[in-house]
């Protein structure tokens, strides 16, 4: 059976983006790699082993296009109210909390924020599907 084991965004600055996750999600290093043109910077934090893969090219210099084929990735939490001040009082600008209903029942609770390279993440209340 296959396990899913990280995914991958290219970054520009791997200190404004180690502070972004660190302070958002509570990821910290868990691997740094430095090679020649690139340097890969795995985080993660103690509620999971997936990991989020930051990779550093060395000669970008430009903000990376994102295209119209990602979406985003996410995070759930225990306490989708408390996160959202947190995240407002640390200055991570979240958008507004959202409730998502099917057949008249409460599906998803969630915000979006982005990080500092324009990546789009939800972050859900734990529930139903979202655990």
């Amino acid at each position: 059976m296959a396990k899913a084991i990280h995914t991958m965004i290219r970054v520009l600055d791997e200190a404004r983006s180690v502070d972004f996750y660190q302070k958002a999600f509570g990821l910290t290093v868990a691997d740094r790699y430095e090679f020649d043109g690139f340097t890969l910077v795995y985080l993660r934090n103690e509620s999971a082993d997936f990991e989020l893969e930051l990779t550093i090219n060395h000669s970008q210099s430009e903000a990376y296009q994102h295209g119209d084929g990602y979406g985003h990735i996410a995070f759930a939490v225990e306490d989708l109210e408390a996160e959202h001040k947190r995240f407002a009082a640390s200055g991570l600008a979240p958008k507004d909390v959202v409730e998502f209903k099917r057949d008249g029942a409460l599906m998803a609770k969630f915000f979006f924020v982005q990080d500092p390279d324009g990546y789009k993440i939800e972050v859900l209340q734990q529930h139903g599907r979202y655990r």
